[in-house]
């Protein structure tokens, strides 16, 4: 069974405290907790001065609890939407559906490629809006909800240009497009570029020159292209894909210009989004920071065959060859060990970075390798000694003992990792 790790409360006495850091994840046929993707995208409305918030909801099959039924498999959950202003202050709007999914048979319920997308639509003053939006499964009663800041755009002026949306797919039926957004702004597996749709609003006819660029995370601009628009008076909407253009692992910036004939900027949008490999945690962002974090489970001289790599693509792959030999289940889709590994470091970045992430100090090293401690016995405010930690792993029968020499949350490991339990386990 797959782990995660989470500290449980802690209870403090004046002399010492304790606490047990435990791993707590089930599976969600055990758990049931509804996850979800959701897009929040402006574009103008029909009534003055306010513009049209569209809010998709994309529920993965996965993520839901599906009941045997006479008929085949049928899941149902509900989605409410409360629109506040941005204090949360005030509910300005609200609104609740219910969805019902269906199935035959048995293998789409678990199928990672099936999801259940729906739209709503507000129409708001521009401004900012704090918006909450909780998913219920009705069956198991469990509920996610997630709260987001999202920006209103005021698309007013003279020229302006709506939010990006994403294309998951794209069909033309009777001469309309019919599109489906890539809610989840996950591009890795559309292997014919990066499809996109937005709109620019012009209060009269008038030429154009729009630009297209793509940065990585570091502001390196990937690609840049620009074509020539006649824009119409009112709402021209606009469909591009970005072409032969090498996306790694990671987070990317898509922005669009809208340029008069001196080059200067009428108006822009911006989107984000990720390129992540099917089979890899998603908190792996970064190839280059995930394989330097691999020194706790790899070698140095695998971790050199990994970073000696002539290209991006390269990289990757002998990243993905290094997991797969670790791979306990290779006939299946999930890597255990994998998982696991990242999630090891995604908690140690949570709880024990300071000046440095968490991952590489000697508490997120010791958790990464050896994993979550049998218990942990806190001693922050003895009169006769410095603050210190002890971690007890009962199972391996050591004790490890993180002494904070400045007071400031450095604790620096005093016990030493020796031999074997050097290496992840």
């Amino acid at each position: 069974m797959k782990k995660i790790i989470s500290f449980i409360c802690i209870i403090q006495f004046s002399f010492s405290v304790y606490a047990q850091i435990e791993n707590t994840e089930k599976n969600f046929k055990n758990n049931p907790e509804v996850k979800f993707y959701q897009e929040f995208l402006s574009f103008a409305s029909e009534e003055l001065d306010k513009t049209r918030l569209d809010i998709f909801i994309q529920v993965p099959y996965t993520e839901v609890q599906f009941i045997k039924t006479d008929a085949g498999f049928i899941s149902n959950y509900s989605v409410t939407v409360s629109v506040f202003d941005e204090n949360k202050e005030k509910l300005i709007v609200e609104k609740t559906w219910n969805e019902k999914l269906s199935s035959k048979e048995f293998d789409p319920t678990v199928s990672k490629n099936n999801f259940n997308l729906s739209l709503r639509s507000f129409t708001l003053q521009p401004g900012k809006y704090l918006i909450r939006t909780a998913v219920e499964d009705r069956d198991s009663r469990k509920t996610h909800a997630t709260e987001n800041i999202v920006v209103v755009k005021d698309l007013s002026a003279d020229i302006s240009a709506s939010d990006i949306m994403l294309i998951s797919k794209q069909t033309v039926v009777d001469g309309n497009n019919k599109i489906v957004p890539n809610v989840s702004k996950n591009v890795a597996a559309q292997k014919d570029g990066l499809p996109f749709f937005f709109e620019i609003y012009s209060k009269q006819p008038k030429p154009a020159v729009v630009e297209y660029s793509v940065f990585d995370k570091k502001d390196e601009k990937l690609f840049d292209k620009e074509e020539n628009k006649n824009l119409d008076s009112g709402k021209t909407q606009i469909f591009y894909t970005i072409k032969d253009m090498e996306l790694s692992l990671g987070d990317y910036t898509l922005k669009v210009s809208v340029k008069d004939a001196e080059e200067d900027i009428l108006a822009s949008t911006t989107t984000t989004f990720v390129s992540r490999w099917v089979g890899i945690p998603s908190s792996v962002h970064d190839l280059d920071k995930a394989v330097s974090q691999l020194i706790y489970i790899a070698t140095g001289s695998e971790i050199d065959y990994i970073e000696e790599s002539d290209n991006k693509n390269e990289k990757l792959k002998r990243y993905l060859d290094f997991w797969k030999k670790k791979d306990p289940t290779p006939q299946t889709e999930e890597n255990q060990i994998f998982d696991e590994y990242y999630r090891r470091i995604a908690f140690a970045n949570e709880s024990f970075s300071h000046y440095i992430e968490g991952w590489r100090t000697d508490r997120g090293m010791v958790f990464i390798i050896l994993g979550s401690p049998s218990n942990v016995e806190r001693h922050p405010f003895d009169y006769d000694s410095k603050p210190y930690e002890v971690w007890e792993y009962y199972e391996l029968n050591k004790n490890f003992v993180f002494l904070d020499e400045t007071g400031f949350g450095d604790y620096r490991l005093i016990t030493p990792l020796y031999g074997d339990f050097y290496r992840y386990r």
